[in-house]
């Protein structure tokens, strides 16, 4: 069974960072682009970051940029997303998706582009 986990959300105070980490099982990741989408109450799922296949590029969102940080270790069939300087903005459920791609490509930015998806952590940014 093909399947993505998210952990690592929770509840953090401004300014306060977590790192969340995609899991993969079932299927290696090593052929598939992975991205970090998020969507808050009421508004539609949006990009945070991607990242490419061997990792050598990365996307970012503008809202996320200097603060987030994505990484992948593929020999532990995982991505993750490091979050600093975590504003209320920024709360959302968070979702990885993987999309399988030939080349060292990460730009992948719209939902419907991907393959499978996780069942998403929760971030809540409050005091």
């Amino acid at each position: 069974q093909l399947q993505l986990v998210e952990s690592g959300g929770g509840l953090v105070q401004p300014g306060g960072s977590l790192r969340l980490s995609c899991a993969a099982s079932g299927f290696t990741l090593d052929y598939y682009v992975i991205g970090w989408f998020r969507q808050a109450p009421g508004k539609e799922r949006e990009v945070v970051s991607c990242i490419s296949s061997t990792g050598g590029s990365t996307r970012y969102a503008d809202s996320v940029k200097g603060r987030f940080t994505i990484s992948r270790d593929n020999a532990k069939n995982t991505v993750y997303l490091q979050m600093n300087s975590l504003n209320p903005e920024d709360t959302a459920v968070y979702y990885c998706g993987a999309v399988r791609t030939v080349g060292d490509y990460s730009n992948y930015f719209v939902p419907d582009e991907y393959d499978y998806w996780g069942q998403g952590t929760q971030v809540t940014v409050s005091s």
